[in-house]
Order: C-alpha cells, then structure tokens, then sequence
C-alpha cells in the first residue's frame, strides 16, 4: 500500500489534504481514484489508514479511517556524518541509508573532499537530498523521514557530536589492523533513545590532523571488518550491524 509522510498543516480532524509532488504522484503516477486506500504517516510515529475521498485539480483529500502506532524505527538514533564525496555517491548513502534506519544525515567538508559545496546551489541540494530521504523512507514504510542537514566545518561537526551518546570515527587503518571490538561494543552498551554518530570519510579519507582532531575530542575509531569498504559502503555496513545487533534476536 502506499505511504506518504504529512505534515500538521495538512491534517483537519478526520481529513488530510494532499498537495504537491504527492498529489502528483497520486494522480498522475499511482492512477489511484476515490475509494482506493493509502497509508498517511505524521512522522512522529503515528500513522493512519485512509481512504481517498475526493480529487480536485490540485489536492487530494482523504478520510482518516484510523491512527495506529508504528515501530519500525532502530533502537538507538544513528547520526551518518559523511566527508562530502564525488558524483552522487552522498545520494546512494541518505538512500539506501534512510531504508537501513539512519535518524539523520551530516555531510561535511573533509580535508580530502574532492567536491567544493558551492552556497548559490546549496539550497537546490538540500531539498534534493531531503526528498531523496522522504521517498526512501516511504518506501521502507519508516515512522520518520531522517533529517539531512547543511554540510558543516570539521569543527562544527565536533561540536555538534558532543551532544550525542556516543561517538565513533571509521578508520580504514583500524580495519587493516585487525580493530573489531569498537563498533561491537558500542551497540551493545547502547540503550533505548540513545544517539551515536558515526564519521566517514571522502574517497582519500581523513587527514592525520583530521584523526587527531576527533580522537582529542572523544571519538573512538572502528574498524569494520577486514576489508576496505567504499566510502559509500561504509555507513551501510554500520546501519546493517545495528539492524542485526537491535532487530534480529
């Protein structure tokens, strides 16, 4: 069944109004007509069975049928900070991320980042990134659409990391040593609501200023396994261990 996350704005009693990219993908896409049903998640866990009432020119409006509680939300919140990489490899990770449970997406201007963030295009790409993880989430029928923020200074990013619970940085010399307890433990320590952020690397990974910087400020590094992932492989194989550590028991 399709999902779609609305806003409070949207939300009138038992009635949602649908506008936009959605209404688009409703009408235009999906084909759907009045009585068909659809899925209408808050974000904020709830979510409602609804059923299409009416189709105007530019809303849909649908009659809720009922609110339910979902949990298909990761135990602990999983902050992906990322060295801004080539291409559209950042996509791929806030993707395939926000399907594996990521709470929210930090990219930031690394020392060996090959891509410079140009301002008079930053708005652009942050809407597309943010509807990159609505539509994701939707699809992985998630209770909430991570959050993907503005790239930050390395110095930003540490500051902001103080508020988490814990702080982890991957480091591929780590893994050619053999290091596999970090992330393990770490996992297994957090509890319920509890924050850990997570810092990757660009293709040329950090500098040992870089390095030196996080571990002065608390961050433990990780290895994540004996192989030498991608930059883009990296962040997955974490949300996939915390899956398997909080979710397959």
């Amino acid at each position: 069944m399709q999902r779609y996350f609305v806003s409070e704005n949207q939300i009138n009693e038992q009635h949602i109004t649908i506008t936009g990219d959605d209404y688009h993908h409703i009408v235009r896409v999906m084909r759907m007509n009045k009585g068909d049903e659809m899925i209408c998640s808050r974000g904020n866990g709830l979510s409602a069975l609804c059923e299409i009432e009416q189709i105007t020119n530019e809303s849909v409006i649908v009659r809720v049928i009922e609110w339910k509680e979902e949990r298909t939300e990761l135990v602990g919140k999983i902050y992906i900070a990322h060295g801004l990489p080539k291409a559209d490899k950042l996509e791929l990770v806030i993707q395939k991320g926000t399907e594996l449970g990521a709470f929210a997406f930090i990219p930031f201007l690394a020392a060996h980042s090959v891509v410079k963030w140009e301002e008079k295009k930053a708005e652009k790409k942050l809407e597309r990134w943010q509807k990159i993880a609505k539509e994701a989430a939707e699809q992985a029928h998630r209770a909430n659409v991570p959050h993907v923020y503005a790239p930050m200074t390395i110095h930003r990013l540490i500051e902001f990391a103080q508020t988490c619970d814990y702080r982890l940085v991957a480091y591929e010399e780590k893994a050619k040593n053999g290091e596999a307890a970090a992330l393990k433990t770490v996992l297994r320590q957090m509890k319920q609501g509890q924050s850990l952020i997570v810092v990757f690397g660009p293709e040329g990974g950090f500098s040992p200023q870089e390095m030196e910087l996080f571990l002065s400020r608390g961050f433990l590094a990780c290895g994540l396994g004996p192989r030498i992932l991608r930059t883009e492989t990296a962040p997955l194989y974490v949300l996939a261990a915390a899956s398997y550590e909080w979710e397959l028991k």
